[in-house]
């Protein structure tokens, strides 16, 4: 039995399965078609177990969501081929964000403790704590500014997330502690007040990024311009000592590595961490009659502090030891897996801002005179109900009700992405 064939010379029409050589778009001649002959029917293929990584057959294309949600990966021929892939989602990483967790614990009971001072459980462990815990989270934060740059959304952000909060939390603490019982109503944007100094630094010190990531000896610069910051009287504007002494310990973030970090979560790194912090612990309790208690707020000059500016500088850089010791030793006690409170420590900067309305309250309304508090049972009760706090205030209902204040959208404040004038 014979079939029809095409007419020799007609065009043979286009397969859309087959690409277009090169250099013959648009041809219309073709080679003679070879004899039309049927192909047998495809036998059915047996059936067989589902090969992990591709779908079956009947399932949804490759690369689209199916009703249960998940997306099945490509096929191996689509990679082959140079099909672009949607880049993975990047997950956080649970040993950060618990370390954060556990630092805003420490900054939240550090400042419970300022106000029971009277009790040696409460010095000892107040000293202890301001010792290290503002510089842990200053290296973290240097950490993860190392790839900051004057790009249009990264910019963007710093203004929303950071100076904008800075701008409310301002204007809030000033009226707050004015309805308190302040004669008059203080508000100054140059002068930071209470919390709000570490959103002013954090700002400045990130506007700086790309100029200590072009400089060779960055952290000797920055310890250079520390030292000589506390020489002179420098004034209050942007507590400006805080943001110039405290500057070695950001620059030291943005020269860490992902691979330092790992030798901090060795099992012997972590035997030597609870043994340094217990050494650190007990080294407090023996200089907290014997030091002034204000060398560790980091904002006054030498002359403030009685001394020449050879012994202020050495005791500067005994601190800076001390406290990178410590911040090391810290991380390698923090837990590497995630944990109930992991997801705590991407929100800690709420309980920053807002644990300060709390003790505030209480200095105001002078419960901190409670005779029960300034014992050491009263010194653990104050403690855990600090944790308590710090932790709630990381929680999502709180994200929620006050993410307007610190996390703004503010889309309409911004104009379009400019590109620079190339001058053509």
């Amino acid at each position: 039995m014979t079939y029809p064939t095409r007419p020799a010379g007609a065009p043979t029409p286009p397969n859309p399965r087959e690409p277009v050589p090169p250099g013959q778009a648009g041809s219309v001649a073709a080679p003679p078609p070879a004899p039309f002959v049927p192909s047998p029917p495809p036998a059915s293929p047996p059936s067989a177990p589902p090969v992990p990584g591709i779908p079956p057959q009947g399932g949804p294309p490759v690369g689209v969501q199916d009703p249960a949600g998940a997306v099945p990966p490509p096929a191996a021929a689509d990679v082959e081929a140079g099909a672009p892939q949607a880049k993975p989602r990047k997950e956080r990483d649970p040993f950060f964000d618990n370390a954060k967790f556990l630092a805003i614990l420490l900054v939240v009971v550090g400042h419970s403790l300022a106000n029971l001072l009277n009790v040696p459980l409460a010095k000892g462990l107040y000293i202890f704590i301001y010792m290290f815990h503002m510089p842990l989270f200053i290296v973290i934060t240097g950490y993860f500014s190392r790839n900051w740059t004057f790009a249009g959304g990264k910019a963007r952000k710093l203004i929303t997330n950071v100076g904008v909060p800075y701008v409310v939390f301002e204007f809030a603490y000033s009226i707050y502690d004015w309805l308190a019982g302040r004669n008059e109503l203080e508000i100054s944007l140059l002068n930071p007040y209470y919390l709000t100094w570490f959103l002013c630094a954090l700002f400045l010190w990130r506007l700086s990024t790309p100029v200590w990531q072009q400089i060779r000896w960055p952290l000797a610069v920055a310890v250079l311009f520390s030292l000589l910051s506390y020489m002179s009287d420098l004034g209050g504007t942007f507590d400006i000592h805080r943001v110039i002494g405290l500057l070695p310990f950001y620059v030291l973030g943005l020269t860490l590595r992902p691979e330092h970090f790992e030798l901090l979560k060795r099992p012997a790194a972590r035997i030597a961490g609870f043994a340094v912090l217990a050494g650190g612990l007990g080294v407090a309790y023996l200089a907290m009659n014997r030091m002034t208690r204000s060398w560790i707020y980091w904002k006054n000059t030498h002359e403030q502090l009685g001394v020449d500016n050879l012994t202020g500088s050495a005791m500067r850089l005994g601190m800076f030891a001390c406290a990178i010791v410590l911040v090391a030793a810290f991380l390698s006690v923090v837990p590497r897996k995630r944990h109930w409170f992991s997801k705590l420590g991407a929100t800690t900067l709420y309980a920053y801002l807002l644990h300060g309305f709390v003790t505030r309250l209480l200095n105001f309304t002078g419960w901190w005179g409670a005779d029960w508090m300034h014992t050491t049972p009263g010194v653990l009760a104050v403690m855990a109900g600090a944790v308590v706090v710090g932790t709630f205030l990381c929680s999502k209902p709180v994200v929620r009700c006050m993410s307007w204040a610190l996390e703004p959208k503010l889309r309409w404040v911004f104009t379009p992405l400019r590109r620079p004038n190339t001058g053509r």
